[in-house]
Parts: C-alpha cells; sequence; structure tokens
C-alpha cells in the first residue's frame, strides 16, 4: 500500500511539474508573438478623440465602478474581481465581469471575441504590457474613446451624441449611468430598443457608484427621477 501511495505522489508530482512547464512554455512563445502597441498610441492622436479631463467626472467613475471597481488597484488582471464575479454571476445577472477594463482595452484593439484559451492567454498578457506602458488614466481614457455602445457608436463622445443628442461634456450623472451599462450587453441595454432592461442597468450602476462612495443619497435620488430623454 505504501508503494502504491508512494507511486501516485510521484505521478502527481511529476503531472503538476510538466503541466508547470507546458504553461511557462506556452507563455513564452505567446509573450513572443504579441503585437507592438503603436497602435495604442496613433489612436490616441485620432481625430475626435477625447481626453479623459474633457469627460464629466461621474462618467468614468460610473464605468469603473461597473466594469472594474478595482481596476486603481490591479495590474491588469484582477484576480480578486474573477473569482467573486464568478460567485455572483450564478444568482445575478447584473454583476459586473470578470475582465478588467485593462484586458477588454487589450480584446478592443487587438483581438478577436473567439473564446478560445488561446485568445484569453494573449489577453492576460497584453494587459499586463498595457500597464507597464501607460498609466491608468490613460488606460481608462482608451477604454471610453473605443468601447462599442451599440446603434453604431464607438466610444462615449459617439454615443453621448446617438442616444441623447449632446456633446459628452454635457451628460448628466443619470445618462452617464444609462451608457455606462451598454458595454457589457449592447443590444440587450439598449435605451432605444429596450428602455426597460435599460432603466434596470442604470439603476444599478447609480447603487453601486453610492456604495462605493462615488456619488451621494441625494444624487442618487435625483438621476433615479430624472425622466429619460432621448434623441
Amino acid at each position: 500500500m505504501q508503494r502504491l501511495w508512494s507511486a501516485f505522489v510521484k505521478v502527481v508530482l511529476l503531472a503538476v511539474v510538466g503541466g508547470a512547464l507546458l504553461i511557462s512554455f506556452a507563455v513564452l512563445m505567446a509573450s513572443r508573438q504579441l503585437p507592438s502597441l503603436d497602435a495604442l498610441m496613433a489612436f490616441r492622436q485620432s481625430p475626435g478623440y477625447v481626453q479623459l479631463d474633457n469627460f464629466p467626472h461621474t462618467l468614468p467613475e460610473a464605468v469603473v465602478a461597473i466594469e472594474d471597481d478595482r481596476f486603481y488597484l490591479h495590474d491588469g488582471v484582477d484576480y480578486v474581481g474573477v473569482m467573486r464575479a464568478g460567485i455572483a454571476n450564478l444568482s445575478d445577472d447584473l454583476s459586473q465581469g470578470a475582465s478588467t477594463i485593462t484586458m477588454q482595452v487589450a480584446r478592443n484593439f487587438f483581438l478577436s471575441r473567439q473564446k478560445t484559451y488561446a485568445r484569453k492567454l494573449y489577453e492576460i498578457l497584453l494587459a499586463y504590457r498595457i500597464e507597464k506602458a501607460l498609466s491608468k488614466d490613460q488606460i481608462l481614457e482608451l477604454y471610453l474613446n473605443k468601447i462599442y455602445l451599440g446603434q453604431g457608436a464607438y466610444g462615449f463622445a459617439e454615443a453621448a451624441d446617438t442616444y441623447f443628442g449632446k456633446p459628452v461634456d454635457q451628460l448628466t450623472l443619470a445618462e452617464c449611468a444609462m451608457l455606462a451599462g451598454l458595454p457589457k450587453a449592447p443590444s440587450a441595454n439598449n435605451p432605444v430598443v429596450n428602455p426597460r432592461r435599460a432603466r434596470q442597468r442604470q439603476t444599478y450602476i447609480l447603487l453601486r457608484m453610492m456604495e462605493l462612495g462615488r456619488i451621494t443619497r441625494a444624487q442618487y435620488d435625483s438621476a433615479l427621477l430624472e425622466p429619460l430623454r432621448l434623441r
């Protein structure tokens, strides 16, 4: 019995070591094939690009609150958020996803939406590289300018005009929360197509902002009472 146990332990150790070596080799090979970040730098110089300071402050706060509330704490991949999202999503389809804002930037600029282990590995490695090359505010700024928000709108400046017919810097808190609900599901949370679902998502985001101390109770109550005025 002791010999069988010893043999079993050896097999397990060999499997663990072999798996670790295989993963290390895969990471090494993937790292060598990562694209240049020049596309990010060029995009930041493109016409119509909006600097972070030109967004209403409640917009990035709403986005961070719902998409990645530990954005300023992690280094590109939030393992705490992954575990939390996995548990929360078992019972709540309004909770935030596991991908960080940095990972979404990596995916939106360089990768397809095909769900494979290889793509996820590239996404993680690119997220780490982006975090080393850019500041947190620069990464968030790229996200706000690039993410698809439905109705053919890419970035929150286009979305502000598309949905509300106004410049992005004139958005109210309620409108910011409404648009912040779109990245996860631009079709399902679209206020034009599904206003009830969009309002539900907006309410949840406002609640998260209040829980995180980004807005006061009075701001929360006022935003909930604001009527939806679409273009």
